[in-house]
């Protein structure tokens, strides 16, 4: 396989909830997910590399070059262990997509206990919304009721294309594994550079809640700020190849 998955701790494992972050439109699911490895002290777990990863490298503020890592981190809460898939990119084609997708399912499968998978991401919009809606999609309806649950207007039938990359990809793979799954996507303006924080934040209240997680979100902007300062210089260097609809207001998941 292209991808080597390196675990670099042993801890005990139960009942595991997947949630994957990498970066996508709006960074909505990158800026939650490491808000909560930040938020929760998360370990790591595993480091990810393979040379489908993008072909460049980060310059930091010490001038030094950081090649592109994707992680996996854990945190044990009550009888779930959370799994944090989080990163600087993603694979660089559709076939290295679906390689990365079943490797990462194949992790989760030899875990005991109950699996569980979220994928996070943004729904770009050609305005900036100013009370950000979560979309749910998912690979069964147990799952969607789960966490569409005293949400109103959640349909994105009709609304929306397809969700492009690891954030689709893990649900539908993660469905012929009878590995439940969803997807929580979160209305974010759609420009390359724009950091969506309020997307995430949407998506971590959902999270908060419906996991019990018990974060704190009262310093959350200012929180996320200070963990995307880095980030932001990296995003500079990415050229973004987004699939847009300009017919719709709803133009692009992932």
């Amino acid at each position: 396989m292209s991808w080597n998955i390196n675990q670099v701790s042993k801890p005990k494992i139960k009942n595991p909830i997947l949630i994957e972050g990498l970066p996508g439109i709006g960074n909505v699911g990158k800026i939650a997910t490491d808000f909560m490895i930040d938020t929760l002290n998360a370990k790591k777990l595993c480091e990810i590399s393979s040379y489908d990863l993008p072909h460049y490298v980060f310059i930091n503020e010490e001038n030094i070059v950081e090649l592109p890592t994707i992680e996996i981190f854990y945190k044990n809460i009550k009888n779930h262990t959370l799994l944090l898939l989080a990163g600087d990119v993603q694979p660089i084609d559709e076939n290295s997509c679906y390689k990365f997708c079943e490797q990462i399912l194949d992790l989760i499968e030899n875990q005991k206990g109950k699996k569980e998978i979220i994928t996070l991401g943004g729904v770009g919009l050609r305005k900036n919304p100013a009370n950000p809606k979560v979309y749910t999609a998912a690979n069964n309806l147990e799952i969607r009721k789960k966490y569409t649950k005293n949400i109103v207007d959640n349909d994105m039938y009709g609304l929306v294309g397809p969700i492009v990359g690891v954030s689709g990809l893990l649900v539908g793979l993660a469905g012929k594994r009878k590995i439940p799954a969803v997807s929580l996507l979160a209305e974010t303006y759609g420009h390359p550079s724009y950091l969506g924080i309020k997307p995430a934040k949407a998506i971590l209240k959902l999270l908060n809640s419906r996991l019990k997680l018990n974060m704190n979100l009262k310093n959350l902007e200012d929180e996320i700020l200070d963990i995307q300062a880095e980030e932001k210089t990296k995003l500079k260097s990415i050229r973004k190849q987004k699939t847009q609809n300009k017919n719709k207001d709803l133009s692009y998941i992932g």
